[in-house]
C-alpha cells in the first residue's frame, strides 16, 4: 500500500496530478485545497497518499497536510459518501472551516458545497461531530504557530508506525526524540526518533 509519494509535477490539472518517481507515473487524485499550494509542472512535490482498492481500480488520493487526509478518511467512512464526494468536500471548503462547520452542526454550510445536499450533510455532522480528534480541532480553532507541534507529532508517529514499530514504542521514541530536538524539522526528528529506537 502507498502512504507516501515524493517525485516531480508531470501533468497538472484540477483535482489531479501525474507524479513522476524513478521513472513511473501515478496518477494521484487531489483536493483543490492541495492543488492551489502546488508548484506548476517540472517542480517538486510531497503528498500523503491514500490508496483506495476497489474490484476494478486501485486509485490514489494525495493530500498536502495530515489534517486534509484525515478529514478525507473519516468522511469515506461516513454511509453514502464514497471517496469522489468526499474529495468535492474537501474542494468546497477549506479544512478548518469543515472542521468549524461540522463541530458547529452547521448543516446550511455544508450544503452550500457543490454536490452535497441536506441529508448527507446531516449524516456528515452526526456522524462525524463526536469523531474529530480534539488535539486536532484545538490546533484549527486557535490558528496559532504552537498548532504545528502536535501535526508534526502526528505526523511522526504515523511514519514510525508504517515502518512497523508499534505505537507504544513509537510514541515512546518519539518523545525522547522531540526532546533533543525541540525545533527539529520532520526529518530530523524522524533520523533522531529511529536513533532512539535502534539503542
Amino acid at each position: 500500500m502507498i502512504a507516501y509519494l515524493r517525485g516531480t509535477i508531470l501533468e497538472k490539472h484540477p483535482n489531479r496530478l501525474i507524479v513522476d518517481l524513478a521513472g513511473v507515473g501515478y496518477d494521484v487524485f487531489v483536493p483543490l485545497s492541495t492543488f492551489y499550494g502546488l508548484g506548476e509542472p517540472g517542480s517538486q512535490v510531497a503528498l500523503r497518499i491514500h490508496t483506495h482498492v476497489r474490484e476494478d481500480a486501485l486509485l490514489l488520493y494525495g493530500f498536502a497536510t495530515l489534517l486534509e487526509q484525515d478529514l478525507f478518511e473519516r468522511l469515506i467512512g461516513v454511509s453514502g459518501i464514497g471517496p469522489k464526494l468526499a474529495l468535492g468536500v474537501l474542494s468546497g471548503i477549506e479544512p478548518p472551516e469543515l472542521v468549524r462547520a461540522i463541530e458547529r452542526g452547521d448543516v446550511g454550510r455544508l450544503t452550500a458545497i457543490p454536490g452535497v445536499g441536506k441529508k448527507t450533510s446531516e449524516r456528515i455532522v452526526l456522524e462525524l461531530k463526536d469523531r474529530l480528534p480534539s488535539v486536532r480541532i484545538a490546533a484549527v480553532a486557535t490558528g496559532g504557530e504552537a498548532s504545528g507541534a502536535p501535526l508534526l507529532r502526528d505526523d511522526l508517529l504515523s511514519a514510525l508506525m508504517n515502518l512497523g514499530y508499534h505505537r507504544p514504542l513509537a510514541e515512546k521514541a518519539l518523545d525522547a526524540a522531540i526532546k533533543s530536538t525541540p525545533d527539529g524539522s520532520f526529518e530530523r526528528t524522524l533520523k533522531q526518533a529511529l536513533r532512539e529506537l535502534a539503542k
